[in-house]
């Protein structure tokens, strides 16, 4: 597995990969794609950051996109980690997510704050925060949508 920057040619199977995962709604997904088309087309724009998973025949498996959390020292926003269907349970996750860690360690990061949903369809992703050392820090009831809270993970980097 390559993990490395985003290009041009990973939008497409990114795209796919964020609609096979039956995870997200479509509107989460158009939101995901333009972060994707800001670091694609904003040369030089630095609120976020995007690397691709690869596998074998440079298969794209999965991506994360992070970056610093305006006006605070050393935080980091993990927007968006996913992974192929076909990939899940094979480590994909875990290691885009050490790659992350490791980005944000090398710019002085401190602290990565996670955003997810309540949704039953988010459990998986809530275990994968609870399995990598993230600890649920707030939770705002009916943030969402009356009965989907906000459920705020947070990683200290030591």
């Amino acid at each position: 597995m390559t993990i490395r920057p985003l290009v041009r040619e990973d939008r497409e199977p990114l795209r796919r990969i964020l609609f096979e995962t039956g995870v997200f709604t479509e509107d989460e997904v158009d939101v995901a794609l333009e972060l994707i088309d800001v670091v694609l087309d904003r040369e030089g724009q630095k609120d976020y950051v995007i690397y691709t998973a690869v596998a074998d025949r440079e298969e794209v498996a999965g991506y994360f996109c992070i970056g610093p959390t305006p006006v605070t020292s050393g935080t980091f926003d993990l927007y968006w980690i996913a992974v192929k269907p076909s990939m899940h349970g094979k480590g994909v996750g875990k290691q885009l997510l050490a790659a992350a860690e490791g980005y944000i360690r090398t710019r002085g990061g401190r602290l990565i704050v996670a955003e997810t949903s309540s949704r039953e369809t988010y459990e998986s992703t809530r275990m994968f925060y609870a399995r990598t050392a993230f600890v649920e820090a707030a939770r705002i009831k009916d943030y969402y949508h009356v009965g989907d809270d906000l459920v705020v993970y947070a990683k200290y980097l030591s």
